[in-house]
């Protein structure tokens, strides 16, 4: 789902925003910034049950609710997201990809480097 909301805003900021201010088309950034927004509510209600599932933490949290808006890190927020889940899922960092790995802390997990 990030991924296709990450894709509409792309269309929309580089191609449909220039296209409606540069050559006074403003159809494509009607058409895909309408759907962008469906698509973006859409995206927060799985981000809200996967946040709550998870029990994400609120950086987690942000960056989950930004990348709707905010070009490309839709992209790295899926990737980075989708692992950390993936980790939870199969066990943690035994699984191969905790703290040792560059992932940081798991969800709810404390740092042992104090």
């Amino acid at each position: 789902m990030a991924y296709v909301v990450g894709t509409g805003l792309i269309v929309l900021v580089f191609v449909g925003v220039p296209l409606r201010y540069a050559a006074g088309h403003p159809g494509l950034e009607q058409v895909v910034g309408l759907l962008h927004g469906i698509l973006y509510i859409v995206y927060l209600v799985a981000g809200a049950e996967l946040v709550l599932r998870a029990r994400l933490r609120p950086f987690v949290v942000l960056v989950v609710v930004g990348a709707g808006f905010v070009p490309f890190l839709a992209f790295v927020a899926e990737r980075w997201v989708s692992r950390r889940v993936a980790q939870q899922l199969a066990g943690g960092p035994a699984a191969g990809g905790g703290p040792a790995a560059g992932g940081g802390p798991l969800v709810g997990e404390a740092s042992s480097s104090r």
